[in-house]
């Protein structure tokens, strides 16, 4: 009899219900947040590129959007107002799911077809799964969520598989010409062309990647008394009477995935984030500033992402077809050999700056999603040790990420304040295109 008691007291523990701080998990935003911060910390260390980490950001974030978004039924579908996706599955009626765990599960299954490091996410994935069993969802729900999330995945592949990301690999190595005033590659390194037919990616929203054309670059003139001989001046001048807050502004916007640092005859390299993934951790602290819902975090994530990836198909469409030469490049050529960005210089060409269109396009779908004037503090940088910054709005930041590109010696003036337009018209074209149904904060009465 004290056998058959002890070992009552023994399972006690298993056959508890789970416990509130358990089951609160079955609901947490914080669930999408750590699986977009896990993906951002592999793209990273794998050194995605900032348009391939674009699209990585949207089709694994849409994947996830598409399959929690049955948890409220205002939240519609965005691939059904995208170009280029098959339907969705919708869920069996009869079947218990949880869309959150559906949602992470479609996440994973997109993120591991297109990174390379998988063992963390896989790692992360077991651990999140665990999580879920001892919050009590039971073996069948469970079964059903994952099987659902497996589905919407595999239909958002398929959209991934025709996009020509794979046909563009195969594409001719970019060959630099030496004609007057293009670009050229840039010291340290003298790296390659960075995705040189990134124009070439079926957009997801926008109609053509040309759509949103900027005004053409400034033509290349170095008589003294031309724009761009002025503007080339301007980056100069601005890199050696720069000031302590210009300087935190360039290093906290320089979003560079691999910079080469050269010290005699050692190297070594510093990973950071790129500009899309920046604007992803601002969607983060925006959800969680508006204490948004699972579903309506996902939706952040899903339409900043996808808005990014078109920004930067449009952006590279103008770059390599201005294909116009940095300022170190005619720096160094004209007037000062010697001379040095304080940021090193990307390798592809100026023309519009990459940081502008993003930027001024995904402050255009965050406002659209959490309303004007939204302040927040910017921590998305810390762990990469450039500090925070505060920001009265998106497009405050999206402003100082543009004039951040002068600072750090690497773009024209023109190049950063057309570059922010071209993303701003971005932007409205998508607002206007996509319906979200939700309530937008702060908005005017009429």
């Amino acid at each position: 009899m004290a056998c058959f008691l002890l070992c009552c007291v023994l399972l006690i523990p298993a056959c508890q219900a789970p416990q509130p701080s358990d089951t609160k998990l079955l609901q947490d935003p914080e669930v999408v947040h750590a699986s977009v911060k896990r993906l951002t910390d592999i793209i990273v260390y794998d050194i995605f590129s900032p348009p391939v980490a674009s699209r990585i950001y949207a089709y694994t974030s849409l994947a996830m959007y598409e399959t929690m978004r049955y948890q409220e039924p205002q939240y519609p579908s965005l691939t059904d107002q995208m170009r280029g996706f098959p339907p969705m599955p919708k869920p069996e009626p009869g079947k218990v799911y949880n869309y959150l765990l559906a949602g992470a599960r479609a996440f994973q299954v997109v993120a591991q077809k297109v990174t390379f490091s998988t063992d963390s996410l896989k790692l992360f994935e077991q651990q999140l799964y665990g999580r879920f069993r001892k919050a009590g969802v039971n073996e069948t729900t469970f079964a059903n969520s994952m099987a659902f999330g497996e589905a919407v995945a595999a239909k958002v592949l398929e959209r991934a598989a025709k996009d020509n990301y794979r046909e563009s690999r195969g594409f001719p190595r970019y060959t630099v010409t030496r004609e007057k005033g293009v670009w050229q590659p840039t010291p340290p390194d003298y790296m390659d062309a960075v995705e040189p037919y990134w124009s070439s990616i079926k957009p997801l929203m926008l109609d053509t990647c040309n759509q949103f054309q900027p005004p053409p670059a400034l033509q290349f003139d170095l008589d003294t008394t031309s724009s761009f001989y002025k503007e080339v001046k301007e980056v100069y001048n601005a890199r050696i009477n720069l000031s302590q807050e210009q300087k935190a502004i360039a290093s906290f916007w320089d979003c560079n995935p691999y910079v080469m640092h050269h010290t005699g005859h050692a190297m070594f390299a510093t990973k950071k984030i790129t500009p899309g993934g920046h604007w992803m951790g601002i969607a983060a602290i925006a959800s969680r500033k508006a204490k948004a819902g699972y579903v309506q975090s996902g939706q952040a994530y899903a339409l900043t992402a996808a808005t990014l990836l078109d920004a930067f198909i449009s952006c590279w469409d103008e770059k390599f077809r201005s294909r116009v030469i940095r300022p170190q490049t005619v720096i160094n050529q004209t007037f000062d050999e010697g001379w040095e960005p304080l940021l090193q210089t990307p390798p592809f060409p100026e023309y519009t700056s990459g940081h502008s269109v993003v930027s001024g396009a995904a402050a255009v779908t965050l406002t659209r999603l959490y309303g004007d004037n939204v302040a927040f503090m910017d921590t998305t940088e810390v762990e990469y040790g450039a500090g925070q910054r505060y920001f009265n709005s998106f497009t405050h930041a999206a402003q100082e990420a543009g004039i951040s590109r002068l600072y750090g010696g690497i773009h024209y003036r023109s190049s950063i304040e057309n570059g922010l337009e071209q993303g701003r018209r971005i932007g409205a074209f998508i607002i206007q295109k996509i319906k979200v149904d939700t309530v937008i904060p702060n908005k005017p009465k009429a």
